[in-house]
């Protein structure tokens, strides 16, 4: 629910623009009972008068609101007045607002607040905040969170989901969903987990998302598990590569047209965005849209609305947005393949998903599991890997990553005979085989060596290859200092230029 646009007089929600947001979405609003009697507590840590109002407005035609302000932050008070407010007025829904200063320190506020006990739904509201600041909220505890300017389009659709059932505890069924989202993202190295770690804790929330990884890294794969561990999992999952699509026809794809708006279009059409209402739209190569095509992206990530080609009317769609590419988006920005705006619209979040030659431990896990699929799929008898192939996996490079270990093991269930795996079959170009395994005293032994030399050149460096200040530095007589130097055939007098 971040990013969200800024309010102006024409968009609060008060009299006539309430109806427009209704007729908006009208999937979302129909069959809904009244919820006046709903209460939303507004808990200001932050001072912070404008935006507060404005949130106050957009709720207040729908909701009973009430609004408490603390005058400075201190934990003590802070708490007794919170708790004091929850016991008064017994809110459904609290929103919290945040300063810069507070958004650095949340464990603080949030044990101030006793928001890991709090049954009560808490989104925060901050000005603006780095990715990984707001993830710590959502890991701390919160719901949701807001960033400024606000939108009644993006808040309000949020607010009925969560009072019309969100609860903060995970049944048992949540936990279900959880396993079941995630159990395709396999891995156990501490590079994956760190980013897998992350995904139920990015679902709960309804922010944008950026992927960032190789190609084959399985990119899509989080956006599904993301999609289907949130609230939108049972609305359509719209992936799209966006390098796939001729520059020409781009805009189509994702508004549609209406009939006649360009030569051939004998009937109206919609767009992907049409097609995801209410779920979530995977845009796969993201950089790869033209420039004209990223500034109506951008518009509808602001606005919540885009027009059709051809069509003098503005539509509004509720749909959450996931951005992936395999280049660095800090480069494409520089090279002007990806505007600025667009990236710093969808960088909320950002997931990087580590290579497979960064996991080697995790290849043993995954090829056994596609092993596992493509028996099955092929109806082939059950076989092992042989030792010596997985051995060649750990000492290959795989550019193509998870994607090339799958579509190896695939290739060697196809060509296997009478459930026997060939080595030759995985076809691993370039790999080299292992050399011999040495001792362990062999390996401690070469490790030591190692050490020593790089801690002996570092010293005579920091020092300026002064010998006796070097020496006492590593709490060693100046002799047996000497003896390390020469033991490693370090060239002392090539350190006494940088003195």
């Amino acid at each position: 629910m971040s990013d969200c646009g800024a309010a102006s007089a024409s968009t609060r929600l008060t009299g006539g623009s309430f109806r427009a947001v209704y007729h908006s979405f009208p999937n979302f609003y129909c069959g809904r009972p009244h919820m006046r009697h709903r209460k939303i507590l507004l808990y200001d840590l932050a001072q912070s008068e404008h935006l507060c109002e404005q949130l106050r407005e957009m709720l207040t035609a729908e909701f009973d609101v009430q609004r408490e302000s603390e005058a400075t932050f201190e934990q003590a008070s802070c708490e007794k007045s919170f708790a004091a407010s929850l016991s008064d007025f017994r809110p459904q829904l609290v929103f919290v607002f945040l300063s810069k200063t507070l958004l650095k320190s949340p464990d603080v506020v949030f044990g101030a607040l006793g928001v890991e006990k709090l049954k009560t739904p808490c989104i925060f509201v901050v000005e603006d905040g780095e990715p990984d600041e707001l993830l710590t909220l959502l890991r701390l505890g919160a719901v949701d969170f807001v960033t400024a300017p606000l939108k009644a389009a993006n808040i309000l659709p949020r607010v009925w989901c969560l009072l019309e059932g969100t609860r903060r505890e995970q049944t048992m069924p949540e936990r279900l969903k959880e396993k079941i989202g995630l159990r395709k993202l396999i891995g156990e190295s501490p590079a994956f987990l760190a980013e897998t770690k992350k995904v139920p804790l990015v679902a709960r929330c309804d922010a944008c998302v950026l992927l960032a990884g190789e190609t084959g890294t399985g990119k899509e794969l989080y956006a599904r598990s993301i999609h289907y561990l949130s609230a939108r999992q049972h609305k359509p999952f719209i992936p799209v590569n966006c390098g796939a699509i001729p520059f020409e026809l781009v805009e189509n794809e994702l508004f549609g047209h209406e009939r006649g708006a360009f030569t051939g279009a004998s009937e109206a059409r919609p767009g992907l965005l049409q097609e995801a209402e209410g779920g979530t739209l995977f845009l796969d190569e993201v950089d790869c849209l033209p420039l004209l095509a990223q500034v109506k992206l951008l518009r509808f990530l602001q606005e919540k609305e885009y027009r059709p080609l051809g069509s003098n009317k503005t539509l509004r769609a509720d749909v959450r947005v996931i951005g992936a590419s395999n280049v660095d988006f800090e480069e494409a920005v520089k090279a002007g393949k990806l505007r600025k705006d667009l990236y710093y619209r969808l960088n909320v979040i950002r997931l990087t998903l580590p290579p497979l030659r960064e996991r080697l431990g995790d290849i043993p896990l995954l090829a056994r599991h596609f092993l596992k699929k493509f028996t099955h799929e092929f109806n082939k008898t059950p076989a092992e890997i042989p030792a010596e192939t997985l051995e060649l996996m750990l000492h290959y490079d795989w550019p193509g990553n998870v994607r090339e270990l799958e579509n190896v093991v695939e290739r060697a269930v196809v060509l296997s005979e009478n459930g026997v795996l060939e080595p030759e079959n995985f076809h691993l170009v370039g790999a080299q085989p292992p050399a011999s395994i040495e001792s362990f005293r062999q390996a401690k032994t070469k490790t030591v060596a190692q050490f020593e030399k790089d801690y002996i050149q570092r010293l005579l460096l920091a020092y300026g290859g002064n010998i006796t200040k070097a020496a006492q530095a590593a709490d060693k007589n100046r002799r047996a200092f000497w003896e390390l130097i020469r033991k490693h055939r370090i060239d002392v007098n090539s350190y006494k230029s940088f003195a």
